[in-house]
């Protein structure tokens, strides 16, 4: 019984929010460090225009996770998931959370200029997509079957199409 729920999670190798903390806490080592200074260039006020993607990204990460909590399933992928979400953001993508973040990180970039930011964001979503997206999805195959498969024909894995 014990191995049973030790096996009802993803077994992701990094817990998310680590992954984007490390990214921006080095992105920010490495601009006090060596500052490239391109998106200096950009005057304030078009790089906080251009930052509002933050405010997408916190509201669509935002919007998952109400969805998740509202359904009663886990946000953590260390804890089982009970419930597969489909409606909500989820209709749109299949890792609001995570393309969330990214935008988040994105507008962050863009708004305090952090050019090692924008080049870390590469690695980042890597070691997501690997380390966690891919394993969360074949989980989610094991534990809900045909549903998923079904859901992932119709959603895309990271919203517009991608």
């Amino acid at each position: 019984m014990m191995n049973k729920a030790l096996n009802d999670r993803p077994n992701v190798v990094i817990f998310p929010p680590i992954v984007l903390a490390t990214t921006v806490v080095l992105a920010c080592i490495l601009q006090w460090l060596s500052p490239l200074g391109q998106l200096a260039i950009l005057t304030q006020v078009i790089r906080v225009a251009v930052g509002a993607v933050m405010i997408a990204g916190v509201c669509l990460g935002a919007a998952g996770r109400r969805l998740l909590v509202r359904l009663g399933t886990n946000v953590s992928p260390l804890q089982p998931t009970t419930v597969l979400a489909t409606g909500g953001v989820f209709r749109w993508t299949r890792n609001p959370l995570y393309s969330g973040g990214t935008l988040v990180m994105v507008g962050v970039a863009l708004v305090f200029a952090l050019d090692w930011l924008i080049l870390l964001l590469v690695p980042s979503a890597l070691i997501l997509h690997y380390g966690v997206v891919v394993r969360e999805e074949q989980y989610l195959e094991r534990k809900f079957g045909d549903q998923y498969r079904l859901y992932k024909l119709r959603v895309p894995r990271y919203g517009f199409g991608i």
